[in-house]
């Protein structure tokens, strides 16, 4: 390689040099399909050349030598001199594709955090309410906050006058969260087929429909909408300190199939007019994360850590559901509270290992506050009811952030060391977000 200032017999050379090796990768490739006459011809050109750069010739004596080399190239090249843009492009795409390939398989592996069972360390999908039409962005705004937060906007009006109320199960564990959906077939992006939550909200005597991405935690929109005041609690304790205190009401209506059903609703205690707004949120991306494929090959991860495992070793994540379908295998981002060998419990609302209040995060000691939004332990399932676990070799427990409403190894039990995926590295989207990850 010569600077900007070689002569111009040191650059020749170099170029020389350049069709040289290409001349021999094309020698090798080609010398037994050649005619014979062709193949002597070649062998004499690169002779030529070769003998001129070991004399370190002028460039005035290189120039024809490497012209006719090249002639005798595009006679005897084929498919490999001279070659066509699309070939060129077709390779190097190639050759991108298997580093970008190798690259996420081993090294660092782009991660979408779709549920906010990590927040507030880690953000999922969440919203941006606005109380008011005034409060709502503009169409420029709403165009540079896509861009920034990949916000989608979900605005309602009221059909007619009346009250506000939200469908809820009519048993415990009957939906995730405490306003019902169901599933229905979708599009993300207007494009790729996915699966949409949709909500029935009655206003007055008719129905409002919303539909939002399956993942997305409706709930927080509702508490936020509706009862602005209980912010500092979760939106699954605001809503069902609301549903014990009875402000719920039993109505047979229209199932959307002609049929009808009996539904329990929440009231809101929420009345509009016909044409003013019900519901008027923003939908924020999850957290994008850069996650280090690498190191877990290596060492542990220690406890306190955050890391993204599968979920297909894991029985009671992949059991079947009523239907008998079992989900397909996926991407669980959690914080490892348990290695093999520790005894976990949940004091509230702090997590106990081995018989001490658990160390290795700032998280941890945010949770036992209760502090910096962080809501602390809740004992739940496995661990509800003072009972203890003991993690089993080769495991580890798993817990979210969001305690009150993360689905982890309370629920579905530990994960096989073999599941390990890696460890989150930075955000890198949305951009207010952009830093360092907790």
């Amino acid at each position: 390689m010569f600077g900007p200032f070689a002569s111009i017999d040191q650059k020749t050379r170099a170029r020389a040099n350049n069709w040289l090796e290409l001349a021999v990768k094309v020698w090798n490739f080609r010398r037994d399909v050649l005619a014979p006459a062709l193949l002597r011809e070649f062998e004499t050109k690169m002779t030529t050349l070769r003998s001129l750069v070991r004399e370190r010739a002028e460039a005035a004596k290189l120039a024809p030598a490497i012209e006719e080399l090249e002639d005798v190239l595009r006679r005897a090249g084929g498919t490999h001199y001279p070659r066509t843009e699309t070939v060129e492009w077709v390779e190097f795409l190639l050759v991108a594709a298997i580093v970008i390939i190798g690259v996420r398989t081993y090294f660092i592996q782009p991660f979408q955090i779709p549920t906010n069972s990590m927040w507030p360390s880690y953000h999922g999908m969440t919203a941006d309410v606005y109380p008011s039409r005034d409060q709502e962005p503009s169409s420029g705004m709403e165009a540079l906050r896509f861009a920034t937060t990949g916000a989608r906007p979900r605005r309602i009006d009221a059909p007619v006058s009346g009250e506000v109320m939200l469908p809820i199960p009519s048993a415990p564990g009957a939906t995730q969260g405490v306003i019902q959906f169901t599933k229905v077939p979708g599009r993300s992006w207007l494009v790729f087929p996915s699966v949409q939550r949709e909500y029935r909200i009655l206003v007055g005597t008719r129905f409002v429909t919303l539909q939002v991405p399956v993942d997305f935690d409706f709930d927080w929109v509702a508490r936020d909408t509706f009862f602005p005041g209980f912010g500092k609690q979760s939106p699954t304790e605001t809503l069902s300190d609301q549903v014990q205190r009875g402000a719920t009401v039993d109505l047979v209506v229209d199932d959307g199939h002609g049929g009808h059903e009996r539904v329990r609703y929440l009231k809101t205690g929420r009345f509009v007019q016909a044409g003013e707004r019900v519901l008027s949120f923003d939908i924020l991306a999850g957290d994008m994360l850069m996650v280090d494929r690498c190191s877990y090959h290596f060492v542990r991860p220690p406890v306190g850590s955050g890391f993204v495992f599968r979920t297909g070793a894991i029985p009671g994540i992949m059991r079947p559901d009523a239907n008998g379908d079992i989900p397909p295998e996926t991407f669980y981002i959690k914080r490892l509270v348990g290695t093999p060998g520790d005894t976990l419990q949940v004091r509230e609302p702090a997590l106990y290992r081995n018989g001490a209040p658990i160390t290795g995060a700032a998280s941890f000691d945010k949770e036992a506050r209760r502090t910096d939004r962080y809501p602390g332990y809740r004992a739940l399932a496995g661990l509800a009811n003072g009972q203890s676990i003991t993690v089993p070799a080769d495991s580890y427990f798993a817990m979210g952030d969001n305690s009150p409403n993360s689905y982890d190894s309370r629920f579905w039990g530990f994960v096989p060391a073999a599941s390990v995926i890696g460890r989150p590295l930075l955000i890198y989207y949305p951009f207010p977000r952009l830093n360092l990850s907790q």
